[in-house]
């Protein structure tokens, strides 16, 4: 090679022990037109050198390579930039000292110990540098990296080229100064890809190389402390360079591509539904917590020498890239199944004290932001209610398709806990608590916001459930009882697990419990109402027609036995008020009138009834004591042989049954036929009674001889006169 014309700063350095090779790297920068070198020979001065940087460049970028994030290559083209800012004004000041560009000639490489570019000969002393050439290059070092060693060879190489500089030893030669500091600016950039490199593959790979982690922040440590001020401005040389910054975008971006490739084979859809979400969050869950499993038990030990807030520093970047994740997710999510799961994942399964299976790596609330926007999140939560509530109506729709089914094919309802029981409220039930539970598990908010949804949709059911169960042929005992349990027992049990939510919806249930019991009661009613016509009458003087009516009574008790007790007993002081008041009807509108002695035997058959009347009812355990007197009063005004006493039963009558009026005193005098006289005292008696009775009534008083219709006929008018 031919020897420099002018500026060499020293004698060219050889190894006696191997030949001469360059490890300088080559860069497209060295084009650019502020460092072009001329030279009487390019070809001598300029191939090896370039040869060397070529193949140093390829090693030290070769594992990066496959992989190198966009952030390492801008690193590299910002390194760059600086550099030549650096470099022009280097050039500058060789100009201004009078060397114009044109009469430097390109540095000689040699082969030293930081396979970088050879050091300047002032200073150097000749056994220092055969033992350098006798060591690894610092590519070689970055290659197998030994990161301290090589930043300590870098580090001597930098704080010798400052010196130079300082001391103007390129004032005559400003390329060779330029090739000097771009090849420590490629080998710096080199170490920070290799950072880069060991903190992505302590994550992607199996095991951790604890070795190349404790490298690593001692390389940035030593690098923090060799480099702690910036430069002036344009400066590259002894700058800071921010490897601990770089070091948390790695840790960023490493956890950025293991969240992305969580699930990459799973691609949730509307047409999917649900279950490739959940598989999907799955995956990104069970990602997530595998690599902060592994960052804790075997990445952080590795750090432990070192200030380096590693637990921290992947816990946000995981938390930062599952929230993009899952913002990704919620703008395909469709349906009100992907959306509640990907709520629920959020909320309940990542926000699990458990999520990472261990009490003392449970996800920190307060340092982390939310995982979803509050905006965001409020979107969803609307999206899914809107979802929700055609689901619901739906699901109550499918309710009632069920029950029309079973009453198409007749089958037979259970008894349950001795009541009727129908499925209707066990399907309801579970309704309304499955998505209400489902909800609270996310928010209180939505958890109102479901419970209004389900009360506004059992509002609009429940009418429409009684009106097509009326009107099929499904009606009988057995179903009425079960559905008057299942109104109340919706009643008592939303109400009291729910108070005060779905207060609207106690009044469609009142009003389909009440329609369900009439009905019941109609039935009874049916059935007994025949049985009527043959009292007070020849036959039933002498026969026992109560029989009977009282048998139907029982048959009918059986059934209220399996209803719930309030509404049973209820129904069943219904039935016997209905059979006293049909009685006393059927007395009051006779289809024969006895005298004398017929009389006297239908007022003993009357009590008769009577006892048997209370007796059966007290047995099948009516409460209602108040209907007991009513027959017999009537039965001893017409059997009172005395009639003076008679007086005395009416006041009776009229103080226990205040709801009775003249008309029915007119049909009981009538048939007792006692004179024009005597009745007319005995109404007129009557009438002051009356009044007060009707005046003095109390407003919940119970309702007997108000509901008897009792005809005008020509024995009452002439009972008048």
């Amino acid at each position: 090679m031919l020897s420099p014309r002018t500026g060499d700063p020293g004698p060219e350095l050889k190894s006696p022990r191997e030949p001469r090779k360059s490890q300088t790297l080559p860069v497209s920068t060295w084009k650019s037109n502020s460092m072009k070198e001329q030279s009487t020979h390019p070809g001598d001065g300029m191939k090896p050198s370039l040869g060397s940087l070529k193949r140093t460049l390829f090693r030290t970028s070769l594992r990066a390579s496959t992989h190198k994030p966009k952030e390492d290559e801008g690193l590299l083209r910002r390194s760059s930039r600086f550099l030549f800012r650096s470099l022009r004004r280097a050039l500058d000041e060789g100009l201004t000292a009078g060397h114009p560009q044109g009469t430097a000639v390109p540095e000689k490489p040699s082969r030293v110990t930081d396979g970088v570019s050879k050091q300047a000969a002032t200073g150097v002393e000749a056994e220092d540098l055969d033992r350098q050439a006798e060591s690894k290059s610092v590519a070689d070092l970055i290659t197998e990296r030994q990161l301290v060693k090589a930043f300590e060879q870098l580090r001597y190489l930098e704080t010798q080229l400052v010196a130079d500089k300082t001391s103007r030893t390129f004032t005559q030669d400003p390329t060779a100064y330029a090739r000097r500091a771009m090849d420590l600016c490629l080998h710096y950039d080199g170490m920070a890809a290799e950072i880069g490199a060991i903190v992505r593959e302590a994550l992607n790979s199996e095991g951790v190389d604890r070795d190349a982690l404790a490298e690593l922040a001692q390389v940035v440590h030593l690098e923090e402390e060799a480099h702690q001020t910036a430069q002036a401005e344009g400066d590259f040389l002894s700058t800071p360079r921010h490897w601990r910054q770089h070091w948390e975008d790695a840790v960023r971006l490493s956890a950025q591509e293991r969240v992305q490739q969580a699930g990459a084979k799973v691609i949730p859809g509307a047409a999917e539904g649900a279950s490739d979400l959940a598989q999907l969050l799955a995956e990104l869950g069970g990602v997530v917590r595998r690599d902060l499993q592994k960052v804790r038990s075997e990445m952080q030990p590795a750090y432990e020498a070192t200030d380096f807030p590693v637990w921290e520093t992947y816990l946000r970047a995981f938390h930062s890239a599952v929230a993009q994740r899952l913002q990704e997710l919620a703008r395909d999510a469709r349906g009100c199944e992907q959306l509640y799961v990907l709520l629920d994942w959020a909320a309940n399964v990542y926000g699990s004290p458990d999520f990472l299976g261990a009490p003392d790596l449970a996800l920190p609330t307060e340092p982390l932001p939310p995982l979803l926007e509050p905006a965001l999140w409020a979107r969803l939560e609307s999206d899914y209610t809107s979802f929700l509530e055609t689901k619901i109506t739906s699901c109550f729709d499918s309710i009632l398709q069920l029950e029309q089914s079973r009453w198409e094919a007749g089958e037979d309802l259970e008894v349950l806990q001795g009541l009727y029981h129908a499925p209707l409220s066990i399907d309801v039930h579970m309704l309304v608590a499955e998505h209400v539970k489902a909800a609270g598990a996310i928010s209180a908010e939505l958890e109102a916001t479901t419970l209004q949804i389900c009360a506004r949709a059992l509002c609009l059911f429940v009418p429409r459930f009684e009106k097509a169960f009326l009107a099929s042929k499904a009606v009988s005992e057995w179903y009425l009882g079960a559905y008057i349990n299942a109104c109340v027992e919706l009643r008592t049990s939303l109400l009291a697990r729910f108070p005060g939510t779905i207060k609207e919806l106690e009044r469609p249930l009142v009003a389909a419990t009440n329609n369900f019991q009439k009905h019941l009661l109609q039935i009874a009613q049916q059935d007994l109402q025949p049985l009527f016509k043959v009292l007070y009458t020849r036959n039933w003087l002498t026969q026992d027609t109560l029989h009977p009516l009282m048998d139907k009574v029982v048959d009918f008790a059986h059934h209220l036995e399996h209803v719930t007790p309030p509404l049973a007993q209820d129904t069943l002081q219904e039935v016997h008020r209905f059979v006293v008041r049909e009685y006393l009807g059927q007395v009051l509108r006779p289809h024969e009138r006895f005298s004398g002695l017929d009389r006297v035997k239908g007022s003993h058959k009357m009590s008769l009834d009577a006892q048997a009347i209370s007796n059966t009812f007290r047995g099948l355990g009516s409460e209602a004591k108040w209907l007991d007197q009513a027959i017999p009063s009537v039965a001893e005004i017409l059997g009172e042989t005395y009639k003076d006493d008679i007086r005395r039963h009416l006041e009776t009558l009229i103080r226990s049954y205040p709801d009775i009026r003249r008309d029915h005193i007119l049909a009981i005098l009538a048939l007792r036929r006692l004179g024009r006289r005597r009745n007319q005292n005995l109404l007129q008696h009557t009438q002051d009674l009356l009044r007060a009775a009707h005046e003095n009534r109390p407003s919940s008083h119970h309702v007997l001889f108000e509901e008897i219709e009792v005809p005008t006929s020509v024995d009452v008018l002439i009972t008048c006169i």
